[in-house]
């Protein structure tokens, strides 16, 4: 899965790399944690645009969204079978803006976090699906979820998921949505091993509240922490990536 992720490159990287007509003026972020705004960049009517969506998707049909689960993965075996993504699948594909993203190795009693990024240090197109939710009052809020498949060679050292990551050439045909028929799920596969590189960073990276260049800063050693044991709660929302994810909606 992806749970947390890094913007740390300039705006004017992925505008050019991109190819969108916005310039958005925005802040390094080192540690994007899920329900925060995030950028992404999605294809209208063959135009690509810039947009700040909410890290958590929100099918429309949702009748109440406290009711509603945090969605921040959507499971690329299930894309087209699952009601909350089939037709964000057709019509809302997106890719989010990032360079990096954190993972942790669990080992017992303790989880170690790694930084996975990409070797040649450009942007790193992870896939994603956006979708408006509408709620009774009137109201709009943008959401988007990150695309995960099974881990490579490389990945599978720390975690067994990771994001969809595509490459320069197959961007253009996921954000493409002009013809519904159109089959991507040959972009749904895990990237080849030797695109990233996995390193190991400080536990800092544990807290959302810490979100300095400083965590993105390889350690000569790992730095494994306790894992937090937190009390059951009378409902726990369900993740589409894993039976079981944090409540933070």
């Amino acid at each position: 899965m992806c749970g947390r992720f890094a913007i740390s490159l300039a705006p004017e990287i992925f505008r050019e790399f991109y190819g969108y007509p916005e310039q958005p003026n925005f802040p390094p972020r080192y540690n994007v944690a899920p329900t925060q705004p995030v950028p992404i960049v999605l294809e209208d009517r063959g135009e690509r645009h810039f947009m700040l969506v909410r890290w958590g998707f929100l099918p429309s049909w949702v009748k109440d969204p406290k009711d509603f689960p945090l969605v921040i993965n959507a499971r690329g075996e299930t894309l087209e079978t699952k009601p909350t993504f089939k037709a964000a699948v057709k019509r809302r594909r997106c890719i989010f803006l990032a360079d990096g993203f954190y993972e942790w190795r669990r080992e017992g009693r303790e989880k170690t976090p790694f930084l996975i990024r990409p070797r040649n240090r450009k942007p790193l197109p992870m896939a994603g699906l956006w979708e408006t939710y509408s709620s009774p009052d009137g109201s709009e809020i943008d959401t988007a979820a990150i695309v995960t498949t099974d881990a490579n060679g490389t990945m599978s050292a720390v975690h067994d998921r990771m994001p969809v990551i595509l490459s320069e050439e197959s961007i253009a045909a996921w954000l493409d949505v002009r013809d519904e028929r159109a089959n991507v799920m040959n972009l749904v596969r895990p990237c080849p091993d030797e695109w990233l590189e996995v390193l190991p960073v400080s536990s800092r990276v544990n807290k959302v509240e810490n979100d300095d260049a400083g965590l993105m800063e390889p350690l000569a050693h790992s730095e494994p922490a306790p894992v937090k044991q937190n009390k059951p709660k009378a409902k726990k929302p369900l993740s589409s990536d894993e039976d079981e994810q944090g409540s933070l909606f």
